[in-house]
């Protein structure tokens, strides 16, 4: 059993800590925060032994340093030079172990040129760890990407199986949902989950994980060739014969001043 846990971190960060129950050792995903990570160690006698990147991004790297100070362990992420104390560079379809769990590496370019998700089938519930690049309810801004490559990497997560578990690095799922409502407003089971996230959130709940089954009937970013996405889109300057990659850089833009 591989047991996943959120460390919060900023102000709407996830940093994902992962755990063999038979083990005292556990890796942690995107340790932006060294601080925290040094606490939940410490509060829980647990043992570092190893990172994960998925891009440069400070919030995702700036605790990088601190925590391999005093520690000789991997940290894992993708080629890019401007990640400082990666050991182990990866490219897409690597593959690497972390005790008994096998990951594969998917590189998902849209939010950062060199973004990378961890994949694995460990058990029953597979995982998915994709940093920026798919949210609950939304996807990463296209900062250095165009909407043709995060549209090719959403729909290679969209092919993952149906319960993979989503862990995604922010808390954004409130606000995603109120956009993807604007863009779907008869969604039935958009508007059902939006209902779940809003008492979610009303008790401080997290809403990460999500499953790639509810994002595919929920997500407008994987959804951009359904009927009323395309409607809407039609609304903000594209038209019926725009592609699903097109759709999606129209929907993109408009949530980035929703």
């Amino acid at each position: 059993m591989l047991m996943i846990s959120p460390i919060p971190a900023f102000k709407d960060n996830y940093i994902w800590m992962l755990h063999i129950p038979s083990s005292k050792d556990v890796f942690v995903v995107d340790p932006g925060d060294a601080t925290v990570v040094e606490a939940r160690l410490t509060r829980d006698g647990l043992n570092l032994a190893g990172i994960l990147i998925t891009h440069h991004h400070h919030d995702h790297t700036g605790g990088v340093g601190e925590l391999t100070r005093h520690r000789s362990i991997p940290v894992y992420g993708p080629d890019n030079p401007a990640i400082t104390g990666i050991t182990h560079r990866l490219k897409d379809g690597d593959a690497i172990h972390l005790n008994t769990v096998r990951f594969t590496i998917i590189a998902t370019p849209g939010h950062t040129l060199d973004h990378i998700a961890y994949f694995t089938e460990f058990g029953d519930n597979p995982a998915l760890f994709c940093g920026d690049t798919l949210f609950v309810g939304g996807c990463g801004r296209l900062f250095e990407g165009t909407a043709q490559q995060m549209y090719a990497s959403l729909m290679r997560l969209a092919a993952l199986p149906g319960n993979t578990h989503i862990y995604c690095a922010h808390e954004y799922t409130q606000a995603n949902l109120r956009f993807a409502l604007a863009v779907e407003p008869d969604n039935p089971v958009l508007q059902q989950r939006a209902q779940q996230v809003a008492r979610a959130r009303s008790d401080n709940q997290p809403t990460v994980p999500s499953t790639l089954s509810q994002e595919l009937a929920t997500n407008p970013f994987l959804r951009s060739d359904q009927p009323g996405v395309i409607q809407a889109a039609c609304g903000q300057g594209g038209d019926a014969d725009s592609s699903p990659a097109e759709v999606l850089g129209i929907i993109r833009a408009w949530k980035d001043n929703f």
